[in-house]
């Protein structure tokens, strides 16, 4: 079997390269992964790309298989599906997802791969660790039947969550969003779209995913009388102004923050491989390809990921597709 393999690296602030790997043995309890596709997590992976994870989250934010230390040079990512290659027999041949960096062939824990279910395209499982972000929200949030729920923020999260909420029976959802372009992706999820100006108030729900001061001030804005804002952004090194004057305390409004590395403490009897398989089930649902806003082959990943962090290239979720002629062509 050929060990080789090659990885995508942030050699530093700004700039990536690919670097050639040697791949060790994989031990009785290992799988070897051939890459099939990576998703490039719009949000994070371009703070990390920027080298903007401030000191103080350098440990928190490590992703399981990441090698080397912020700013750089560090190996980051953690959505990726492939075949497994090697391994244990109910596992060989099966497509599954890991929380693995960007890099053509890996070799881990079998206990790190979750099978991807037959119903789900390989293309759209990259998804799934967005869709478990968003899975984990809802459990923080604990939406009720007949909710008034806005989404402040249409990046790969907001549009994730607003996509689970659209399953929900009574509810009005709202995605809200500064870019008109983002009412076509809202469309395709079967829910409602707004500009944050025209957006409707009295939600007694507000999941916030802008990773902006204004789009937190508006989320707040929102609610009704006790109402609560899920805070899902991540700001890196920026600080941010709340409005927790005015009318915050005398309307009893609610702030609280959500992140996946913790199970939600309302599910907290759920282990982290459950809510994984979760998002995968769900993932069933064609509407969340509109979450794919495009791709490229893993070799143009230095060139794209500059173009991804500057804006040049919009996106949600970008693919990176393994076209490997050592490893065979991706399914």
């Amino acid at each position: 079997m050929n060990r080789a393999a090659r990885a995508f690296w942030l050699d530093s602030p700004g700039r990536g390269e690919i670097r050639e790997v040697d791949l060790p043995e994989p031990g009785p309890d290992e799988v070897v992964v051939r890459a099939l596709y990576s998703g490039v997590s719009r949000g994070t992976e371009t703070l990390v790309f920027r080298g903007g994870v401030p000191e103080s989250q350098h440990t928190a934010m490590r992703a399981p298989f990441q090698e080397g230390d912020f700013p750089g040079p560090v190996k980051y990512g953690y959505l990726s599906v492939g075949v497994v290659e090697e391994g244990p027999e109910s596992l060989t041949g099966r497509t599954v997802f890991c929380l693995y960096p960007h890099q053509t062939r890996y070799v881990v824990p079998a206990a790190a791969v979750t099978p991807v279910p037959e119903s789900v395209p390989a293309g759209r499982a990259v998804l799934a660790g967005t869709v478990e972000t968003a899975v984990n929200a809802l459990w923080d949030a604990a939406p009720l039947v007949g909710d008034r729920i806005a989404v402040v923020g249409g990046g790969m999260v907001g549009c994730s969550v607003a996509a689970l909420l659209a399953r929900f029976p009574g509810v009005r959802v709202q995605l809200v969003d500064a870019d008109p372009a983002r009412a076509k992706t809202a469309e395709a999820l079967g829910v409602g779209f707004a500009l944050p100006a025209d957006a409707d108030g009295e939600c007694d729900l507000v999941v916030h995913a802008s990773a902006t001061e204004h789009g937190l001030a508006r989320a707040l804005e929102l609610l009704r009388p006790e109402g609560t804002v899920v805070e899902l952004s991540w700001y890196g090194d920026r600080r941010v102004g709340v409005p927790l004057g005015e009318a915050f305390h005398s309307r009893r409004l609610t702030l609280r923050g959500s992140q996946v590395g913790t199970v939600s403490p309302a599910r907290a009897h759920r282990g982290y491989g459950d809510r994984l398989a979760l998002a995968l089930d769900l993932l069933a649902d064609p509407a969340l390809d509109a979450l794919v806003t495009g791709e490229s082959p893993f070799e143009e990943l230095p060139d794209v990921m500059p173009r991804l962090a500057s804006g040049d290239i919009p996106a949600l979720c970008h693919r990176v597709r393994y076209d490997d002629p050592a490893a065979g062509t991706h399914a």
